[in-house]
């Protein structure tokens, strides 16, 4: 890795390569001529797959911010893509964006990242998603890699490693009322953000304001966009579980 670790600022603009797609038509470019490309509206670079006996399992998510469908290749993807869907600072999400390609000084190497994130502030992120007890010294080696060129250009670089599983289970149900349809009727949504302006149990809650049928649905579409909040971290949501309006003074 010796010639990977001078990799950096003008060097690794040259040292690494980016090929992708761009209008259906395949491009490689070194890092420095291609990182102002809009990698969150480029096609994935390979098709989604995975080997048969192993625990991957393609398929597409429907992310709330894209309002179109993301790819996942297991379903660890699939569930740090819902954490992603649901994360304020994130504007829009792809899939297999590009493969960056280098030389390790004694071979030439390839990585496709997980995910490409586009952030609200125009900053710009790479997930690469993988179990801490799935990591192999070659996938610990194109993770190195990637984060080197990342810095060269200014972007972020997270390895995503399992989500602890209270969150995880508690945001995966929360995504069932993602899309912007649950969160109306509008009249619903602004009850419930002013009755829990006092914190009080979920069930309670969702009473005062009308047939909870109705209302459940709406509160967990807020839950979800973070308008009204509870703690996703202690315990799996249940019905007397607390729940407040973003922003009110008790929850500060």
């Amino acid at each position: 890795m010796e010639a990977l670790s001078r990799a950096y600022g003008d060097e690794a603009l040259t040292a690494f390569e980016l090929d992708f797609l761009s209008d259906g038509e395949r491009r490689r470019l070194p890092l420095g001529a291609s990182w102002q490309v809009s990698f969150e509206a480029v096609e994935p670079v390979r098709p989604f797959g995975w080997d048969k006996g192993t625990p991957g399992f393609a398929g597409w998510y429907y992310s709330a911010t894209m309002r179109d469908h993301v790819g996942y290749e297991s379903w660890l993807e699939r569930d740090r893509l819902i954490l992603l869907d649901r994360d304020p600072q994130v504007k829009a999400i792809s899939s297999q964006p590009f493969r960056l390609h280098w030389h390790d000084g004694q071979r030439q190497r390839r990585h496709a990242p997980d995910y490409f994130v586009r952030l609200t502030d125009g900053g710009a992120r790479i997930v690469d998603v993988r179990a801490a007890d799935e990591l192999d010294e070659a996938t610990e080696e194109a993770f190195d890699a990637t984060g080197h060129a990342c810095r060269a250009v200014g972007w972020e670089f997270e390895w995503a490693g399992r989500p602890e599983p209270v969150v995880m289970a508690n945001v995966r149900w929360l995504s069932r009322y993602r899309r912007a349809r649950c969160g109306r009727p509008v009249p619903v949504a602004d009850r419930l953000l002013e009755v829990f302006r006092e914190p009080m149990g979920l069930w309670e809650g969702a009473g005062l304001v009308g047939d909870r049928l109705q209302v459940v649905p709406v509160l967990f579409h807020l839950l979800w966009s973070g308008a009204l909040k509870t703690d996703l971290v202690g315990a799996l949501m249940e019905t007397d579980s607390l729940i407040w309006t973003e922003g009110n003074s008790w929850a500060a």
